[in-house]
């Protein structure tokens, strides 16, 4: 169990290192989204963050879309600790 916790919050911590990546790079205009590396990392993290662009449109032409999914993945990570201390009953 403590395994599949430590894989899971590894997961979490480089999953949100490649949003900020992603969100830092939005504000460059020039970049070309359909070029590697830049594609790859958009066919990563889109899926993740449309499922709250459908949940708070763009406002003033600012997504505000990764503050929520920052929250969500904070909030999931903080749970972890939590998850170990759950006796596996079988």
């Amino acid at each position: 169990m403590d395994l599949l916790i430590a894989t899971l919050a590894t997961f979490i911590n480089i999953y949100s290192t490649l949003l900020i990546i992603r969100v830092l790079l939005t504000w460059f205009p020039n970049i070309n989204w359909y070029n590697q590396p830049f594609a790859a990392l958009s066919q990563i993290t889109d899926p993740y963050l449309n499922i709250f662009r459908n949940l708070i449109p763009p406002l003033g032409g600012i997504d505000f879309s990764p503050i929520l999914a920052f929250l969500l993945l904070s909030f999931i990570s903080s749970l972890l600790p939590y998850l170990r201390l759950v006796p596996i009953t079988g």
